[in-house]
């Protein structure tokens, strides 16, 4: 396990935070724990917990402004009808007192940063996911062993100073996914997620929700600004960048999203991106040592 490190005079870490139980539901006041107590510019902490089942966490917010790093497994928050899909290797930023959920699966290890107003001030007002550089992600991964209670004059105050600067030049990405507030675009959202490959144009889901093409157009285009194919595109870039990540070839994630062939899956990934999975992915330092399976950009 990651050590937690938190001073005895402060409350234990919190069940967002729990290595025994990361995401749990929250059970107090957030302001009550001792990373959101202590003085200091930035606290970091680590996490490593296998998880058997997904984790989920209550509607909550932080006074302090948050930054997950996923190194492995898989973060989910949703803010504001958004949804983020943060696949390791990436961060989200959540600015403080943003009120959000959190569900996270599999092997994860993450490292969460708590960020004070007043240090974050240049950084976005709202939810968005971060391009890690492997310089920012090895600063993070040295804050977070800093002892809680540092120096800020001294070493380790100068060392913070450069995390933020780093943090503050990183690269926005825009990999939110729109969650819209109509429960039958729910029910649509729901049932794409578990079988992404369905392909049912916007007319045939609405006879499954019982509402007319013309309708669930006009409402999804009010609550996302998106027309229904751009809107599943955008979930296919998520789930195509989670299980990528993970090591999971392009021929079989183009087949589990329903793409005839490796190559339109590519192509879709390249006009929604910018570049192939293989380039976006070595960017990142994602790729894993199944590079083979990825095609050249």
């Amino acid at each position: 396990m990651l050590q937690h490190h938190h001073p005895s005079q402060f409350s234990p870490v919190n069940a967002e935070l729990n290595a025994h139980d990361a995401f749990g539901p929250r059970q107090h006041d957030a302001d009550e724990y001792w990373v959101y107590e202590i003085a200091r510019p930035v606290i970091a902490v680590g996490v490593e917990t296998k998880l058997a089942a997904m984790k989920e966490t209550s509607l909550h917010h932080h006074r302090k402004a948050q930054l997950i790093l996923t190194l492995s497994g898989v973060v989910t928050c949703e803010v504001d009808n958004s949804a983020w899909i943060v696949p390791p290797q990436c961060a989200l930023w959540i600015p403080g007192r943003q009120a959000h959920s959190l569900r996270a699966s599999g092997d994860l290890k993450i490292y969460c940063l708590f960020v004070e107003t007043d240090a974050a001030a240049v950084m976005p007002a709202e939810c968005c996911t971060i391009a890690v550089t492997p310089l920012l992600r090895e600063l993070m991964l040295r804050t977070a062993s800093l002892p809680p209670l540092y120096d800020t004059d001294g070493p380790d105050g100068r060392l913070v100073m450069v995390l933020l600067d780093e943090l503050a030049a990183a690269p926005i990405e825009k990999l939110h996914f729109p969650m819209p507030r109509d429960p039958r675009l729910r029910k649509i959202v729901n049932a794409m997620l578990s079988d992404p490959a369905e392909r049912l144009t916007i007319a045939e889901w609405g006879r499954h929700v019982g509402a007319s093409e013309r309708n669930l157009t006009r409402i999804l285009r009010t609550e996302t600004g998106m027309s229904f194919g751009r809107w599943r595109q955008q979930l296919h870039i998520q789930l195509a960048l989670q299980h990528l990540a993970q090591g999971v070839s392009v021929k079989v994630v183009a087949q589990d999203l329903g793409y005839e062939t490796a190559s339109a899956f590519i192509t879709m990934f390249r006009k929604a991106l910018g570049k192939s999975p293989a380039r976006y992915l070595a960017d990142r330092c994602c790729i894993r040592s199944s590079t083979e399976d990825l095609p050249s950009s």
